[in-house]
């Protein structure tokens, strides 16, 4: 079953406005939309940095930081991640492997580039303030983003900075862990 999510003569399903829509209403579209968009991230959204060993590379720069903005939702809502990555015009969705309780298939989904983060995820929540803790986690975020488009992760220094940062996300405490292929927060217990 498909479902619709109708605001005054818009379908979210569609993205289609009705003809007597005015450009006052679409304005006020954009601005409801935004604001659900807001909402829905505040709720089911995730701003992440994981680090990542590149064994590939030998040099000092084989620790990667490899940031992500994704929002979850079962398949019977994949319309509302639709929804948002029509918005957003950047990233991707897909299965998320993470099986947890759910009854349903999960879906994530995901922005990595660091462009698409730095020009459109970024902007947006800076003008549509998150309502939760996650207003945190997205400043943290934003600064090792910023980090990242200057080169600082690049450095012994930066990269530390960047670990230290992690420690402030996410409402845990996160150490990292080698193993043969990456190295991964994980809980501290």
């Amino acid at each position: 079953m498909l479902e619709t999510l109708r605001i005054e003569g818009y379908s979210w399903y569609n993205d289609t406005m009705s003809e007597n829509t005015s450009r006052a209403d679409n304005q006020q579209e954009r601005l409801r939309l935004e604001g659900w968009i807001s909402g829905f991230v505040d709720g089911e959204g995730c701003f992440t940095v994981s680090i990542i060993r590149n064994r590939t590379v030998t040099t000092r720069e084989s620790w990667q930081v490899f940031p992500e903005f994704v929002v979850s939702q079962g398949e019977r809502s994949r319309g509302a991640l639709k929804r948002i990555e029509k918005f957003f015009k950047c990233g991707y969705i897909n299965l998320n492997t993470r099986r947890d309780n759910h009854h349903e298939q999960m879906l994530k989904y995901c922005v990595r580039a660091i462009d698409d983060l730095n020009l459109k995820i970024i902007p947006f929540f800076e003008k549509n303030k998150l309502k939760t803790y996650k207003q945190k986690d997205f400043l943290v975020f934003r600064r090792i983003i910023k980090m990242m488009i200057l080169g600082k992760h690049r450095s012994e220094k930066g990269l530390n900075e960047v670990r230290s940062l992690l420690q402030t996300m996410n409402r845990r405490k996160y150490k990292v862990l080698e193993s043969s292929e990456t190295i991964r927060r994980t809980h501290s217990e």
